[in-house]
């Protein structure tokens, strides 16, 4: 369902909007009723089952899953926040070369750029968590990126 919200201060919108003089934002359907209900229902459903409480949980594991990766020669920098885990190259990955190695080891992870990231859902168990990170630290030391 499209819902959109732009917050912006004057500065900002005069400077978008200075040739036009309307400052064009958010689709077409913005904060239509359907929309407006299904994010509450999200919301509801987010409490409801202690979501935060299990995004915190998935950070943690991240962290202590992906932590060996940190001291791989090709990694800038490993890092989680909330339900996101980002191994960091020093340089950008052979996507053609990699993503094949990942999907032999049983895991989808498709990385971007520099980036190598997990966002799992929020389901996940602990143990599903290290295979991937498992995945991502074997194939991020056998070859070089």
């Amino acid at each position: 369902m499209t819902l959109a919200a732009t917050l912006t201060n004057d500065k900002v919108a005069l400077g978008i909007s200075e040739n036009d003089g309307v400052f064009m934002h958010g689709p077409t359907f913005m904060g239509n009723p359907l929309a407006c209900s299904a994010a509450n229902a999200s919301l509801s459903l987010l409490m409801r089952y202690n979501i935060p409480e299990k995004i915190t949980q998935l950070e943690n594991w991240m962290k202590t899953a992906l932590a060996p990766c940190a001291k791989l020669e090709q990694v800038e920098e490993v890092r989680c926040f909330g339900g996101i885990g980002v191994v960091e190259l020093k340089n950008s990955v052979n996507l053609h070369k990699i993503q094949p190695k990942f999907v032999e080891l049983g895991v989808w992870i498709r990385p971007f750029g520099k980036l190598i990231y997990l966002m799992p859902p929020y389901v996940i168990s602990q143990q599903q968590v290290q295979t991937l990170a498992k995945a991502i630290y074997q194939v991020v030391n056998e070859e070089p990126c």
